[in-house]
């Protein structure tokens, strides 16, 4: 049985996907920049700071907390895609919460925007802690954040099962000895291979979810 259920927030709880597309290839096309879809797609799970490091020497002039600065704006924007729960995860969050299942979030994001995007769809207060990139120096695929949340709940990694969409939660997740479910919201289920469950979003999903073993045993009998 596991002790505890952890959440990335973009892409797992929350469908930010199109909105942080939009703006991060705003980005690149406002200044020039070239780019392309695994350029984008590179941002995915990571703190923003530390993904444009990988391509702030290709914006002559400007620093990394410009950049930030710049795409966040972009998100406010009226015509930004939407940000909707993904489905079924208003459901799952409250249905582990009346059954007493500590709850924690791991988020690349800063403490203010998950505040505001968790209040944006009523699940401020479900979480019994969180982690943001403000509470850590190495972010995903790193697991100081996954281990981090484990210790503030006084849980084991090894009990915990850890929800994420993007392969650098993933591999923050198995790296701090955790069960992952991979949610295939914004990448291919080939690209959350390490992944121990896959699934499309979280409608119907069972707790405990399917333990790795049993996972394996389902797979043989296909």
């Amino acid at each position: 049985m596991y002790t505890a259920a952890l959440f990335d927030l973009d892409g797992t709880l929350i469908d930010t996907e199109p909105r942080s597309h939009e703006a991060w290839s705003r980005l690149f096309r406002n200044h020039g920049v070239p780019y392309d879809e695994a350029t984008i797609m590179g941002f995915a799970g990571r703190p923003a700071r530390e993904a444009l490091l990988d391509h702030v020497d290709r914006f002559p002039g400007h620093t990394v907390e410009e950049l930030f600065a710049e795409a966040l704006g972009y998100t406010a924007l009226p015509d930004m895609p939407p940000v909707r729960p993904v489905p079924g995860a208003l459901e799952l969050l409250n249905r582990l919460r009346a059954s007493g299942v500590p709850l924690g979030l791991v988020t690349s994001g800063t403490r203010d925007y998950a505040r505001h995007e968790l209040g944006a769809i009523g699940a401020l207060d479900l979480f019994d802690t969180s982690v943001t990139s403000d509470d850590v120096t190495r972010g995903k695929p790193d697991p100081q954040g996954c281990l981090a949340c484990c210790a503030a709940l006084g849980v084991d990694p090894s009990t915990v099962v850890v929800f994420e969409d993007a392969p650098a939660g993933v591999a923050a997740a198995k790296r701090a000895g955790a069960d992952c479910v991979a949610i295939t919201s914004t990448q291919s289920a080939t690209a959350l291979a390490a992944a121990d469950l896959i699934v499309p979003d979280l409608t119907d999903m069972t707790w405990p979810p399917p333990t790795p073993a049993v996972v394996a045993a389902m797979r043989s009998e296909v």
